[in-house]
């Protein structure tokens, strides 16, 4: 990203008359009320420029660091940009489906640019290939815009769909694969305009892992700093590998910590719900 967008400034109270003063000029009144969606709505615009700079699901590779430790058969992984669940191939698993529910976090905005992904996905904790959907968050100007979007390997260019999202939308995110043809779905049964369904192909993807993720995305500068999400709750969790179809736990799987780069923990995952299909990430700082 050459350089940062400059969104308008949206007034809020300010840009609100007084009951009396509405009802004596209610031709101003519908002129600042125009006038204030289409500020919003340009600074959608811009914040959608933005977002198709952004990197979501990459560093795959890079996930796992050394020491590592292996309790109850659960890894645990830093992460300087993932939180959440993966699972992973140890016992050489490749996946063909991953679904996950939500509800939509409510951003805390400070006045600097700050993001939060939610997603679940195939492939990018092993290997550099990435097929995954959700919603996220951009803070701008103590704004919070919230978005549907999806990616898929080889263009890794997010596509933002529904910019309606409001935190406590209701949201169902899967990708399910049947050879090489990859199905993205995101329902949000609360505002409906931000669901979408759409089919793409890869025929080198890896499908080697799933995850359920809480990201700080990235840019050409590096990780970006994360949004003051206070805490996301993915439940009703299922994955599907091979002819075996289970929840988190059902397979090898792996809690990431994000952390910066003096090892500060950033997010914090919780450990999985007793059905072993759900969990809450928890903010802690933006960088």
């Amino acid at each position: 990203m050459s350089s940062r967008p400059r969104l308008l400034t949206i007034c809020l109270a300010a840009c609100v008359p007084a009951i009396g003063l509405a009802a004596a000029i209610p031709a101003a009144s519908a002129a600042t009320h125009t006038g204030h969606l289409s500020l919003r709505a340009e600074a959608t615009i811009k914040a959608r420029e933005f977002l198709r700079h952004l990197k979501v699901g990459q560093h795959g590779t890079d996930q796992r660091v050394p020491g590592h430790a292996r309790v109850n058969g659960l890894t645990q992984v830093q992460s300087t940009n993932w939180s959440g669940y993966a699972d992973d191939n140890t016992a050489g698993n490749t996946y063909s489906s991953i679904t996950a529910n939500w509800t939509e976090p409510s951003a805390t905005c400070t006045s600097k640019q700050t993001l939060a992904v939610f997603w679940v996905g195939i492939d990018g904790f092993t290997s550099g290939s990435v097929e995954q959907d959700g919603t996220l968050i951009e803070c701008e100007h103590r704004t919070a815009f919230y978005f549907t979007w999806w990616e898929m390997f080889p263009t890794n260019s997010i596509q933002t769909v529904g910019s309606t999202v409001r935190p406590g939308d209701a949201i169902h995110a899967s990708v399910v694969r049947s050879g090489t043809s990859y199905t993205l779905a995101v329902t949000d049964t609360t505002t409906p305009a931000n669901s979408f369904t759409t089919t793409q192909t890869c025929s080198t993807c890896a499908n080697s892992s799933a995850e359920w993720i809480a990201e700080a995305p990235s840019n050409s500068s590096g990780v970006l700093p994360l949004a003051n999400f206070g805490s996301w709750t993915a439940s009703g969790a299922t994955v599907t590998s091979g002819s075996t179809s289970g929840v988190i736990s059902t397979f090898a799987d792996d809690e990431l910590t994000m952390v910066n780069s003096s090892g500060t923990v950033k997010a914090l995952p919780g450990a999985l719900n007793g059905s072993g299909n759900g969990f809450t990430v928890t903010f802690e700082r933006s960088s």
